[in-house]
């Protein structure tokens, strides 16, 4: 007789294991508030023009690759990805514009005419993150690494690295502050400093260098359109518009679940790719000692969002970030027409713009503050100087994230702060309520594409162990 499993949540990492779950004998139902898979990963419509609603870019194919791989998929053959050669750039408030390449030489040859000295030294950096992200690269593939799986995989060496914060990484590369900030951009996008930020951030360069940026044909959304067809095909059953509003559980056991038209629906197991705060906090009624840390965690913001529809040329590079004062967030400009076609300049093409958040001034100034706040970014030149007009199509605050795609408290996940990785990550493995499992970003270190997949992989891994 075969197991069941509900699956809560068809976000990447509901996809990926409700996929290998189904491939290992389970009966497997999804349950999804909205209307399509993808959660976040998804994509949105307006007028012509398709957008990805969040990711923009891949950066960790290999992640990517080892995912489809463990569910007996070829990443190339389903999904063809396109080659990001001109990456990203970051202008500072005074006008410095730090390009970043897919060509080593070429990023490091234009840092070293603005700063002699700088191009061998931002290789020597490249190709020490390099060696650090292969060995530590056995630790992304484990459901909660720790000192065992450090000494096992030989990764104890790199120990030292995994202490420091993103901050200190930097500080000893001798790099020029203006390239160190360009680096450590991925920080502001997710709401964090550099002194609390986790040091495989630092990771970024070698991904981009050795492996390379890419971006799907079709945009991030073709991801899990893909999976969601691989997923009906292995007999996945999904139910959309059906959200979920308790876990039920009897003596310390998942026994099924509870949606919002108030039917109830029992399995075996429960996989959530929900949150884990929205899981613990909210699906659950769990003693406070068993909640209190998750509390405490600090919010990532979605921050506010534009969706553009632009004319003029299409000029590089793929992301334009710019830097406000210190204290401000950063801005980016999202151009997929770089990287998938090209257009005469009376054409108009999709663009985003978007801008992160402090998560507490978020809640502070509420959604109508938000929309200010935004409506400030579209008034702004540094983005529009090469477009003959603008129309905008779309706006998103941080409030309509929360309440487009059922966030917890209107916001991404807990910040990944270097503590949080070293204290540990939310347990794929329950340890408050038997048969009860969790995916997402809160459960591996980012809420990259891949790594959502890998979560939902590594939490069907657990369940299939446990079943044996």
């Amino acid at each position: 007789m075969s197991s069941s499993a509900i699956v809560i949540g068809a976000g990447m990492g509901g996809l990926s294991g409700a996929i290998h779950l189904a491939r290992n004998g389970f009966e497997v139902n999804v349950f999804e508030t909205r209307a399509e898979a993808g959660g976040l990963a998804s994509g949105v419509e307006y007028g012509e023009f398709k957008f990805d609603a969040g990711p923009y870019i891949l950066l960790d194919r290999p992640g990517l690759e080892w995912s489809f791989e463990r569910l007996g998929l070829q990443l190339s053959q389903l999904i063809p990805l396109h080659s990001i050669e001109s990456v990203y750039n970051v202008e500072s408030l005074n006008g410095v514009s730090v390009e970043f390449h897919a060509d080593l030489d070429k990023t490091s040859a234009s840092f070293e005419k603005r700063w002699p000295g700088s191009g061998d030294r931002y290789k020597q950096f490249v190709n020490s993150m390099n060696r650090l992200l292969k060995g530590l690269r056995p630790m992304l593939q484990t459901s909660r690494p720790g000192l065992m799986e450090l000494f096992r995989n030989g990764a104890w060496r790199h120990a030292p690295f995994l202490t420091k914060t993103l901050q200190q990484v930097l500080s000893g590369s001798g790099l020029p502050d203006p390239v160190t900030d360009a680096i450590a951009i991925w920080t502001h996008v997710a709401g964090q400093r550099k002194d609390e930020a986790p040091s495989p951030l630092a990771f970024v360069p070698a991904l981009m260098h050795k492996v390379g940026a890419c971006y799907p044909q079709g945009g991030i959304r073709r991801i899990p359109q893909t999976l969601e067809q691989i997923a009906k095909t292995a007999g996945v059953r999904f139910h959309y518009g059906s959200g979920i509003t308790a876990i039920r559980t009897d003596r310390g056991r998942v026994i099924g679940v509870e949606t919002s038209a108030r039917e109830v629906f029992l399995g075996d197991v429960v996989l959530s790719n929900a949150s884990a705060l929205t899981t613990y906090l909210e699906l659950l009624d769990l003693p406070s000692r068993a909640t209190e840390h998750l509390r405490q965690l600090p919010l990532q913001s979605p921050g506010v969002c534009a969706y553009l529809a632009v004319r003029g040329p299409v000029v590089p590079p793929y992301l334009r970030f710019k830097l406000g004062k210190p204290d401000q967030k950063c801005r980016l400009l999202i151009q997929p027409s770089v990287v998938e076609s090209h257009h005469a300049n009376d054409d108009w093409f999709p663009v985003r713009l978007m801008s992160p958040m402090d998560y507490d001034l978020a809640q502070r100034i509420g959604h109508q503050g938000q929309v200010e706040y935004l409506d400030a970014l579209l008034e702004e030149e540094w983005w529009q100087k090469d477009f003959t007009d603008v129309r905008v199509l779309a706006k998103r605050t941080a409030q309509q994230w929360g309440s487009d795609y059922n966030l917890y408290a209107n916001s991404m996940n807990p910040v990944m702060t270097a503590r949080f990785m070293r204290q540990g990550r939310v347990r794929h493995r329950s340890p408050h309520v038997r048969g009860l499992y969790l995916a997402g970003s809160s459960t591996h270190p980012g809420q990259w594409v891949s790594f959502c997949m890998m979560s939902g992989i590594l939490a069907a891994d657990c369940i299939i162990e446990d079943r044996r």
